[in-house]
């Protein structure tokens, strides 16, 4: 057993360590007031494992290694939690954000936890600052309750709280000469089975680490240069390049056999051979930000062609036969299945005699055909894979502007027919967000061409600036710029998209291109699609939500391939790869077009599928409440905007309901309960929704079911955006179904506070609903 004030003192002297393997501190407020609140009411919180080790030929953090130290191996997230709320500070080996304990208050009457929050908290004595309790003593706190009489009586719970760190932790110790960093590595992942797993590339560095302490900073600040240019590459990323400099090959065991001084060297190298692969994809091809660089594992080939030519490509030819064979690879999916297997391949195939060109026809038999087909532009969304390919062809043709006829500088990249125009005629958001609806535009003409019809400019910019449409290739004929005509206008634009892409791709393949001119690096723009997307908005608005409760950040407009076949199983609004929180849990999927992906699938590759906005906020808010120890307790939205965002209501994942395909019962009737009658008429709304537009909102309906028309009705109206079933009416246009539009009725005015009609009617403003 070990006292938690000799485990903090410990950690001050710097004998108490992290191993350099180890990831960072990844827990939110949520589980730190958690935390506290379960040792407060003394619930058992798990033990410590710890590995006593001669630290002098291992990398560790938190202070100089050398003799023996004590690595906490198990424990990290509640020892660095302890140690921040009762120090003030993190710990020496923190790596990861102290906002998620800065702050943290301990309500003596009520014996809860949460974090500050001014309108609620300011100036009430029995709010007590937790760490300035620990820092500085109970003197100052006992002060502020004598103020009145009555919290006398809370002194006791004051000095409980205090009396924590006189609690014992079990902690288990592995020691020995047979426990090596190989072994403990295993016990490690073992032991964090249910937690934060390390991946192989975690495993492959820690053994680089031992022998290296500044392996893993050294990556991180190439990863952070790069991010500062636009490009959000992993630290397994960069690794598979170190690997395949290093060794040629793809396993990161081959790493075993290679020492720290080889590393360090294969790291310098690999960095150099990434930034000239990423200036010509980006000066040859225009491809020069994140989301339009596709194929990253491909990059890790070409590092080793660079490497086996001494840092540089042999000739201008040589150079675009490998640009030729990285964007075939990267569109047609190479390695967005078996992507060790085929990268072993094709790093063994580009050291052979032949080089590019093996390469080049290896890929060749793989696909059958390295032709663009117009069916490959199929796709929908910024996430799917041929959207790159939209923006190399504007890019390399260089598509003029609609307003001025010149080429497009800083740009965004929008819809030619807007989302609402088309929504409005009946198209599916597939059909909507096809890629071959994407053009180039100026910040300047980007509102114009999102409000007016394609008939309407199309004709006249292309009078004024002959050849307009071929540069950004757009079908001539006037016929197709019509709303009726999309689905048409669609097939045209890919086979003008495909033909130029192909017309590109074997210019570079022949030679024909090694004498263009260098595309500059322009901004892109962020936005870029119709100034009303009423589903990005809702999706933007659930990420910050979930941003402020400290979980991680998605990948938007994400392709999910399948990991034997690299098909893609879907391009969904938003994927958490790592869970909700990194290395926690199950990949999360947000995918609001269940009908184009493949649901199944997914589910049995593991991923946590929502097709709500609501289901997913609720299964977030749902972890919340269990990482905080109050299953039960609802937070409260205090209106401060200084705190933590807050949500009303419970929100728990719906699961579907046993009701689905009957209305829930409303609540028993009483003469003239108002209620009531809202109740009846929240599942009227939902008949008509469904008998009327085909929109059957299941999630409504479980909602109904468990809480209740009112109660309902205000959680919705407590969200920061609107529901989906809101986005599916106006898609619609039947906004007179939607709760926003139901609570406006005079006769349920009284149910709702001036606050929350408030809501309804900007909601219904917003877009042009009176």
């Amino acid at each position: 057993m070990a006292r938690l004030s000799t485990i903090l003192d410990q950690i001050d002297a710097g004998s108490m360590l992290l191993p350099e393997f180890q990831r960072g501190y990844v827990w939110n407020r949520d589980q730190v007031r958690g935390f506290m609140r379960s040792l407060y009411l003394g619930y058992p919180v798990g033990s410590l494992l710890v590995w006593e080790t001669d630290t002098t030929d291992k990398a560790v953090r938190g202070g100089p290694g050398g003799g023996v130290r004590q690595l906490l191996l198990d424990g990290q997230q509640r020892v660095t939690s302890l140690y921040g709320v009762t120090r003030g500070r993190p710990p020496a080996f923190f790596e990861g954000d102290p906002a998620a304990f800065t702050g943290l208050r301990f309500n003596v009457s009520e014996e809860s936890f949460e974090f500050y929050a001014p309108v609620k908290m300011k100036d009430d004595p029995l709010w007590i600052d937790v760490t300035e309790l620990f820092v500085h003593g109970a003197e100052r706190q006992i002060e502020r309750l004598a103020t009145d009489a009555k919290n006398w009586q809370h002194v006791g719970k004051l000095m409980k709280l205090q009396n924590l760190l006189e609690k014992d932790f079990h902690a288990e110790q592995i020691t020995g000469p047979d426990k090596t960093t190989d072994v403990v590595v295993e016990i490690f992942n073992r032991v964090n089975s249910g937690g934060t797993k390390l991946s192989k590339g975690d495993l492959a560095l820690a053994k680089i680490c031992a022998e290296w302490s500044g392996a893993r900073p050294t990556m991180r600040s190439y990863l952070q240069r790069w991010n500062n240019e636009g490009y959000d590459f992993s630290l397994d990323w960069l690794l598979r390049n170190v690997n395949a400099v290093a060794t040629g090959r793809a396993p990161f065991s081959a790493l075993d056999a290679v020492s720290a001084d080889e590393f360090e060297q294969a790291l310098t190298g690999a960095a150099d051979h990434i930034n000239l692969v990423l200036d010509e994809v980006a000066s040859r091809l225009g491809l020069d930000h994140a989301r339009v660089l596709p194929g990253r594992p491909a990059i890790a080939v070409l590092s080793r062609l660079l490497s086996e030519n001494g840092g540089e490509f042999t000739d201008p030819l040589q150079r675009d036969k490998a640009l030729y064979w990285y964007v075939h690879a990267a569109l047609s999916g190479r390695f967005a299945g078996s992507t060790e297997t085929y990268l072993n391949q094709d790093l063994a195939t580009i050291s052979g005699p032949r080089g590019i060109d093996d390469l080049i026809g290896r890929l060749r038999r793989w696909r059958r055909s390295l032709v663009i087909k117009p069916d490959d532009l199929q796709g929908a969304g910024k996430g799917a894979r041929y959207y790159p390919l939209v923006y190399l062809v504007g890019r390399m043709l260089g598509a003029r502007d609609f307003a001025s006829g010149e080429k497009v500088g800083d740009f965004l990249v929008q819809p030619l027919f807007g989302k609402s125009l088309l929504s409005r005629a009946g198209y599916r958001p597939a059909e909507i967000n096809a890629i071959a609806n994407f053009v180039l535009v100026t910040p300047e003409s980007a509102a114009e061409v999102a409000r007016r019809r394609p008939e309407d400019y199309l004709g006249g910019a292309e009078e004024m600036f002959p050849g307009l449409l071929a540069s950004q290739c757009l079908p001539s004929d006037p016929d197709l710029w019509r709303v009726e005509r999309y689905r048409d206008f669609l097939a045209a634009r890919r086979k003008l998209l495909a033909a130029a892409a192909n017309e590109i791709l074997d210019g570079l393949l022949a030679g024909d291109r090694v004498d263009a001119p260098r595309l500059p690096r322009v901004a892109v723009r962020a936005g870029g699609d119709d100034e009303i997307d009423i589903r990005a908005e809702e999706v933007g608005a659930l990420v910050e939500e979930l941003l402020g409760l400290g979980l991680a950040a998605p990948e938007r407009d994400a392709e999910i391939p399948d990991p034997e076949t690299g098909r893609a199983l879907s391009v969904a609004e938003a994927v958490w790869p790592d869970g909700l929180q990194p290395g926690q849990g199950a990949p999360v999927v947000l995918e609001l077009d269940p009908d184009e992906a493949d649901l199944p699938r997914m589910a049995e590759l593991g991923y946590e599928v929502f097709t709500s906005v609501e289901a997913l906020r609720g299964y977030a808010l749902r972890r919340r409440r269990e990482a905080a120890g109050s299953a039960h307790e609802a937070p409260v939205l205090t209106g401060s905007p200084d705190e933590a965002p807050a949500f009303t209501g419970s929100f728990d994942e719906a699961p579907v309901s046993p009701a689905v395909g009957r209305v829930p019962a409303a609540p028993p009737a009483v003469a003239a309960d108002p209620e009531h009658e809202f109740h009846q008429a929240m599942t009227r709304i939902y008949q008509q929704a469904r008998d009327e537009t085909g929109y059957n909102a299941t999630y409504l309906l479980s909602m109904l079911a468990e809480d209740g028309g009112v109660e309902t009705a205000k959680r919705l109206l407590a969200s920061a955006t609107v529901s989906t079933g809101f986005t599916a009416l106006w898609n619609k246009q039947r906004l007179d179904l939607t709760v926003e539009a139901l609570v406006l009725d005079q006769k349920f005015a009284g149910l709702f506070t001036p606050d929350e009609l408030d809501v309804a009617r900007g909601r219904l403003a917003q877009f042009d609903y009176a």
